[in-house]
């Protein structure tokens, strides 16, 4: 499934192509195997409190998100082999690449909205 991710509070587009990972097996995988994430890109990993970046080839953006759509925290520029980024409250998290949170002005308490892409 392809989503869009839009930032409601600053009123920017977050990621118009992002992949959803909702299984088992696709939340496992994430990003890994890849050696890049392009422009406009995204994965929304569902559910997910924490992630980690062994084995991951470049840096991301990570936000976490809870159940009501609040940006619960931030993780810009998060480096491979990065053992831990995460948050207690997070229902899913958005990994982006990376300057996504910089260009959007996302912080914490943004409100977060996922729509399918139609057409």
């Amino acid at each position: 499934m392809i989503v869009q991710v839009f930032n409601q509070t600053r009123g920017a587009m977050l990621a118009d192509q992002c992949e959803v990972a909702r299984t088992f097996l696709s939340r496992g995988r994430g990003l890994l195997g890849r050696s890049t994430l392009p422009a406009g890109s995204g994965l929304l990993i569902e559910p997910c409190r924490s992630i980690h970046m062994l084995f991951m080839r470049f840096p991301i953006d990570a936000i976490f998100v809870d159940r009501q759509g609040q940006v619960v925290a931030l993780y810009p520029s998060l480096p491979p082999w990065r053992l831990y980024a995460g948050h207690r409250r997070a229902r899913y998290v958005l990994e982006l690449p990376v300057g996504v949170i910089a260009a959007t002005q996302t912080t914490v308490g943004d409100r977060i909205t996922v729509q399918p892409v139609t057409g």
